[in-house]
C-alpha cells in the first residue's frame, strides 16, 4: 500500500491523499477502537471538530482537534454523511469546519461512517430495525417450539422478561421507519412476511404512526398468536379507521372465522357489492359514515352535508339494499355487511 502510495503521489497528490485518509481508518480498524476514539482520530486528521450519532441512542460524541471533548453547542455542521447498517440509517457522522470545506471532507466522513458501522456491528447491539425475516417469522410462526422461539427472540434482542407486543401493517413507507415511530425505545424489529409486515417491539405508541399507515395489533402474551390476531386486526383497518386493537374488535372478530363463500353468497354482502359497482362513491360513503357514527348529524358533519341531504341519500341507499337502515336492525345490517364485504376485499 505505501508502495502504491508513492507512485499515485507522483501523479496525483489528490489521489494521494484519499489513499493516505483510506490507509488511516484501516489502521484503526485494526486496532478495533471504539466510538470515542474514531471521532478523536478523525478530529486530528481533519483538524476540526468531529461528531458522530447513533439514533438508536441519541447520545452525539464530539471532539476537538486537540484531542479534548467538544463543550461548545454544536453549530451547524459543514458537511455530514449517514452510517448505514444493513442497508439501514443508523446515525449520522459531520464535522464542524469554520471556514470551507477541505477537499477530502467527503472522504474522511465516508470512512468515518464505514468505521462506525463496523465498530456497532462488532460491539453492538446494532441497533437497526430491519430484522432477518426467518429469525422474525421464528418468533411469531405457531409451528416453532418454544425453546427456539425463545432463542429467535435473544437474537433480535428481546431479553427474556421482555413483553412483546406483535403489529401486522401495510404502507408504501420503509418498515424500519414504522417501527421506530411506533416504538421509539428499544427493541424493535421489523421484517417483511409475503405481502405484510411484521414488527415486533417493547411497547407500541400508535398514535405516532403517520398517514398511510394501516396497522392490526395483538392482544396475546404468545407472540405467534399476537401474530395471528394482528392479522386479524389488520384486515378490519380502513381508510377511517386506519389502527385496529384485536381486543376492541370483541365478537366482530368472528366475521373473520366465517368461509369466504359464506360471506359472497349472503344477500346483505351481495348488496352492499352490487351498491359498490354502481360508480357512485358517494353512497358508499355515506353508508360508511352512518354506520360509523350511528347518527344522521353525526354522518352530516363527517361528510360536510346537511343532514337532509345525508337522510335522502340514505332513502335511496336503502331501497337499493332492501331494508332500512334508520332503524336499529337496518343500521346492524348494513355495518355488518359492510365489514364482511371489507374482509372479502383484504383476503
Amino acid at each position: 500500500m505505501e508502495a502504491l502510495v508513492i507512485r499515485l503521489s507522483q501523479v496525483d497528490s489528490a489521489a494521494e491523499g484519499a489513499i493516505r485518509v483510506v490507509m488511516f481508518y484501516d489502521t484503526l480498524m485494526r486496532r478495533r477502537v471504539d466510538l470515542p476514539a474514531l471521532a478523536r482520530a478523525s478530529a486530528g486528521l481533519a483538524e476540526c471538530v468531529a461528531g458522530i450519532r447513533l439514533h438508536g441512542t441519541g447520545r452525539a460524541v464530539r471532539f476537538e482537534p486537540d484531542g479534548t471533548a467538544a463543550t461548545a453547542p454544536p453549530p451547524t455542521p459543514s458537511s455530514t454523511a449517514p452510517i448505514t447498517l444493513d442497508e439501514e440509517e443508523i446515525g449520522t457522522v459531520w464535522l464542524e469546519r469554520p471556514g470551507a470545506t477541505g477537499p477530502l471532507d467527503d472522504m474522511v466522513l465516508e470512512r468515518l461512517s464505514i468505521a462506525v458501522a463496523a465498530v456497532v456491528e462488532r460491539y453492538g447491539p446494532a441497533r437497526t430495525t430491519m430484522a432477518d425475516p426467518a429469525l422474525v417469522e421464528l418468533v411469531v410462526s405457531s409451528d416453532s417450539h418454544e425453546a427456539a422461539r425463545a432463542r429467535a427472540l435473544r437474537l433480535l434482542g428481546f431479553a427474556a422478561e421482555t413483553p412483546v407486543r406483535v403489529v401486522a401493517v401495510r404502507s408504501h413507507l420503509p418498515l424500519d421507519r414504522i417501527g421506530g415511530l411506533l416504538c421509539p425505545v428499544r427493541p424493535v424489529k421489523a421484517a417483511p412476511l409475503g405481502d405484510v409486515g411484521v414488527i415486533l417491539a417493547a411497547s407500541v405508541d400508535a398514535a405516532r404512526l403517520p398517514a398511510g399507515v394501516r396497522a392490526g395489533m395483538g392482544a396475546a402474551e404468545s407472540p405467534d398468536r399476537s401474530w395471528c390476531e394482528a392479522r386479524t386486526a389488520l384486515r378490519f383497518t380502513s381508510a377511517r379507521e386506519p389502527v385496529v386493537r384485536y381486543e376492541e374488535l370483541g365478537a366482530l372478530a368472528l366475521l373473520a372465522e366465517i368461509p369466504r363463500d359464506v360471506s359472497s353468497d349472503n344477500a346483505d354482502v351481495a348488496a352492499i357489492a352490487s351498491l359498490a359497482g354502481r360508480g357512485n362513491p358517494e353512497d358508499l360513503e355515506t353508508l360508511d359514515a352512518y354506520c360509523a357514527t350511528g347518527s344522521l348529524r353525526r354522518a352530516a358533519d363527517l361528510l360536510h352535508l346537511h343532514h337532509s341531504s345525508v337522510a335522502r341519500r340514505l332513502e335511496l341507499i336503502g331501497k337499493t339494499l332492501g331494508f332500512e337502515l334508520t332503524e336499529p336492525t337496518g343500521l346492524l345490517r348494513a355495518r355488518l355487511a359492510l365489514t364482511a364485504r371489507r374482509l372479502l376485499l383484504d383476503e
